[in-house]
């Protein structure tokens, strides 16, 4: 959506008061919650930054923007429906988990459309949404989770990390139609990955394993999330009906 560049009351634009620009810079959007449309177009791009702040040259998702972002669009009247774009590379696992269960609790429709790729713990916000697409040439990144720094080899450290992904891959299967089985040999494949353990899954096949609904781009993703806003004004006017 394009920003307005109107003349606020006072005689000055909004780029003048640093509102868009701020924006921009800290969440790399020109307006976070817009009642201009009833559409809210969430990005999660790059790394997806948890409780440690990543260096400045890289690109992140700070989960403590993304979660107020859905608080307000669950919050507003005029949003009744929610867009994910995600080319993300995955990032820190309880932050992406946080993340895709606001996704999955939001009363609304919501539609996750995957670009470029959906890697890691990318994997769970792509499927965390009512109905997911994955552009044909995008690519998904299947793999156990893994620990940076210091680890204190005790077995409690792997009984936690082993709780861990167990998590990851519930909320993968009860979202997907993917099955425990095929997920877990994806993630333990070897051969594959120069440099670690798992799979890169391809658009096609992530529909044909069934961790994505269907091939396709913008334009298919727009088209169902409307489909699904006509669907839930339908129910909200049964209830209201009903009382």
């Amino acid at each position: 959506m394009e920003p307005d560049f109107s003349e606020h009351p006072n005689g000055d634009s909004p780029l003048k008061d640093g509102t868009v620009a701020d924006n921009i810079e800290r969440l790399g959007q020109t307006n976070p919650v817009s009642d201009e449309s009833n559409i809210y177009c969430l990005t999660i791009v790059g790394q997806v930054e948890g409780h440690m702040v990543l260096p400045p040259q890289n690109k992140t998702t700070k989960y403590e923007h993304i979660i107020p972002q859905l608080v307000a669009a669950e919050q507003s009247e005029r949003i009744e429906g929610v867009l994910i774009i995600l080319n993300t590379v995955g990032g820190d696992v309880e932050a992406g988990l946080a993340i895709a269960e606001m996704i999955s609790s939001l009363s609304k429709p919501k539609v996750t459309l995957v670009l470029g790729g959906g890697h890691s713990i990318g994997v769970p916000i792509a499927v965390a949404s009512d109905y997911s697409f994955i552009a044909e040439t995008a690519t998904m990144t299947i793999h156990p989770i893994r620990l940076n720094g210091l680890v204190i080899g005790v077995p409690q450290s792997f009984e936690y990390l082993e709780k861990m992904q167990e998590r990851v891959t519930r909320f993968i299967t009860t979202h997907s139609r993917i099955t425990e089985g095929t997920l877990r040999d994806l993630m333990l494949r070897t051969g594959e990955l120069a440099r670690d353990i798992g799979t890169t899954v391809v658009g096609p096949d992530a529909v044909q394993y069934g961790l994505i609904n269907e091939i396709g781009g913008l334009g298919l993703a727009m088209a169902k999330l409307r489909q699904l806003i006509g669907e839930y004004r339908g129910m909200r006017v049964g209830v209201e009906m009903t009382q």
